[in-house]
C-alpha cells in the first residue's frame, strides 16, 4: 500500500518537474547571458557564475540522474542555498532565481518538514547576504528587500503546504481504492469458493438421495433373487424386473444430474402422486405394510423434490435399518405448510447418537425452503419423522 501512495506523490513530483523544468533552464540562461554580457569585468562576476554553474550542473546531474547516490535531491537543494545567498551578496538581482527556483524546495525536499527546513535556510541566507551588502539594516533593507522576501516565502509556503496536502489526500485515495480493489477480489474469490462447495454439497445431497438409494435398492433387491431362484421363481422374477426398473430410474437420474442442476422432469404438480409411486414401489422392493394418507395438494417444484428426497431418504433408513413390518405416510395441509410424517414399528434408536449424510442432508435441504425436521425415536419404540415446509402465498391459494 506504501508502495502505491508513494507512486501516486513520485508521478505528481515527476509531471510538476518537468513543467518546471524548460523555466528554470530559461532563467540559467537568462541570467548566464546578463552575467556575461552586462557585469563589468572582476572577480565578482566571475564567483556569480561559478555559483550560477554549480546549480546548473547540480540541477542536470540530478535531472539527468534522479537516483544517483552521491546528488541527490538535498545535495542541490544545499547547493541552491549557497549560491543564492552568495547572489544575494554579490548581486541585487537574485530574486528572480530565488522565486523560480522555489518549487524546487517542495519537488526535491519530499517532505513539508525538509521543504521549510531548506526554504527557511535559503530565505535567511539571502536576507544576512543583503544585510551584509548594503552594510546593515538600513531603510531599503527593511522597506524592498525585507518585506518582498518574507510574502514571497509565506506565499510559497501556503502554496507548498497546499499541494502537498493534495498529494497526500490522492495518495490516500489511492491506497483506499487498492484496498477496496484487493478486498472485493478476495470477497469475490470466496463468493466462487463458497459457491463451488455448495453445488458440490448440493451434488453430494442429489447423489445420495437418488443414486446411492437406488443403488441399495439394487443390492437389496440382487440378493432377494438369488436366494429364490429355486424356492420362488415367480417372486425372483418380479425382483429382476425391479432390478431393471431401478436401474433405469438411476439412470435417468445420473443423466438429469449431469446434464442440469434443475429436474426439468419435475415440474409443479401434485405431491401425493409422486409419493404414491414411491410407496407402491417400496412396498413391492420389501413386502412391507405402507399405510399412506396423502392429501392431494399442489406444491412447487423445489418442495416437491425437498418431499420426495425426505420420503425416499426415510424408506431407505427404515429398508436397512428398523427392522419394521409396517410403514405409516401422512402428506397433510396444516396452516404453516406441508407438513410429511413418516412412523415405522421398527426397532428405534437413540436419536442423539445417531450419525450419517442421510438426516443431515434431510435437515439442510428443508431448511433451504424454511422447514424444519424433527425426528422422534427410542429403542424399541419405533421412529417418527416429521417434515414441514412453508408454502409459498401462490402454492397455497393453488391448494386451497
Amino acid at each position: 500500500m506504501t508502495a502505491v501512495a508513494e507512486s501516486t506523490a513520485d508521478a505528481f513530483w515527476t509531471t510538476s518537474l518537468r513543467r518546471w523544468n524548460a523555466v528554470c533552464w530559461l532563467l540559467f540562461a537568462v541570467m548566464a547571458v546578463g552575467l556575461v554580457a552586462i557585469d563589468r569585468p572582476g572577480g565578482s562576476k566571475y564567483v556569480a557564475l561559478a555559483l550560477l554553474g554549480g546549480v546548473v550542473v547540480s540541477y542536470a546531474v540530478l535531472y539527468r540522474f534522479p537516483a544517483n547516490p552521491v546528488i541527490r535531491p538535498h545535495v542541490y537543494l544545499s547547493v541552491l542555498v549557497v549560491a543564492l545567498g552568495g547572489l544575494a551578496y554579490l548581486r541585487g538581482n537574485y530574486a528572480g532565481l530565488f522565486m523560480v527556483t522555489l518549487p524546487h524546495y517542495w519537488l526535491f525536499g519530499r517532505t513539508p518538514r525538509a521543504s521549510v527546513v531548506f526554504l527557511g535556510l535559503a530565505t535567511a541566507a539571502t536576507l544576512v547576504a543583503s544585510v551584509l551588502r548594503q552594510d546593515g539594516w538600513t531603510v531599503e533593507f527593511f522597506t524592498e528587500t525585507l518585506v518582498s522576501t518574507v510574502l514571497v516565502v509565506a506565499v510559497g509556503v501556503l502554496i507548498g503546504l497546499w499541494a502537498h496536502s493534495v498529494v497526500g489526500q490522492s495518495a490516500e485515495r489511492a491506497r483506499l481504492i487498492t484496498e477496496l480493489e484487493e478486498t472485493q477480489a478476495r470477497l469475490a474469490e470466496a463468493h466462487q469458493r463458497q459457491g463451488a462447495a455448495d453445488e458440490r454439497e448440493r451434488l453430494a445431497r442429489d447423489i445420495h438421495d437418488t443414486l446411492a438409494q437406488g443403488f441399495a435398492s439394487i443390492i437389496v433387491l440382487a440378493e432377494a433373487a438369488r436366494a429364490g431362484l429355486d424356492s420362488e421363481p415367480a417372486r425372483s422374477a418380479q425382483q429382476l424386473r425391479s432390478i431393471e426398473s431401478t436401474a433405469r430410474e438411476n439412470l435417468a437420474e445420473a443423466r438429469e444430474l449431469v446434464g442440469s442442476p434443475q429436474r426439468p422432469g419435475q415440474a409443479a404438480g401434485s405431491v401425493a402422486q409422486t409419493l404414491r409411486r414411491t410407496l407402491d414401489r417400496f412396498a413391492e422392493d420389501t413386502g412391507l405394510t405402507v399405510d399412506a394418507e396423502l392429501a392431494d395438494l399442489e406444491c412447487d417444484q423445489q418442495t416437491r423434490i425437498a418431499l420426495l428426497r425426505c420420503t425416499q431418504e426415510s424408506l431407505a433408513n427404515v429398508r436397512k435399518h428398523a427392522g419394521a413390518s409396517t410403514v405409516g405416510v401422512v402428506l397433510a395441509r396444516q396452516p404453516d405448510g406441508v407438513e410429511l410424517e413418516i412412523t415405522d414399528d421398527g426397532t428405534g434408536f437413540v436419536v442423539a447418537e445417531s450419525s450419517g449424510f442421510g438426516l443431515d442432508g434431510m435437515r439442510k435441504r428443508l431448511a433451504e425452503l424454511g422447514g424444519r425436521l424433527t425426528v422422534t425415536s427410542s429403542l424399541g419404540d419405533g421412529t417418527r419423522v416429521l417434515a414441514l415446509i412453508p408454502l409459498t402465498a401462490e402454492a397455497g391459494e393453488a391448494s386451497a
